[in-house]
């Protein structure tokens, strides 16, 4: 259970920034691999801001697992 809400379960949002999307193919990569994860709920992948906005259920699924799927694809994350 969710710590920061006394034990309810709920989403989470996290925004990464990603570096190394240049096109459509890039930006469908990245919200393959992450909603290839347990617990995602919605990704939203911008190629403008180089970011996705992941929200996510963190009972489920951790911010590092998605950090790492998007780098098995080959985009660096900050």
């Amino acid at each position: 259970m969710c710590e920061c809400c006394n034990g309810a379960s709920h989403v989470h949002t996290e925004v990464l920034k990603i570096e190394g999307m240049s096109c459509g193919h890039c930006k469908s990569a990245v919200e393959k691999a992450v909603y290839s994860l347990n617990g995602i709920e919605k990704v939203e992948v911008s190629l403008e801001a180089k970011e996705a906005k992941v929200e996510y259920n963190p009972d489920l699924v951790t911010m590092d697992a998605v950090k790492a799927v998007i780098q098995e694809e080959g985009y660096t994350v900050k």
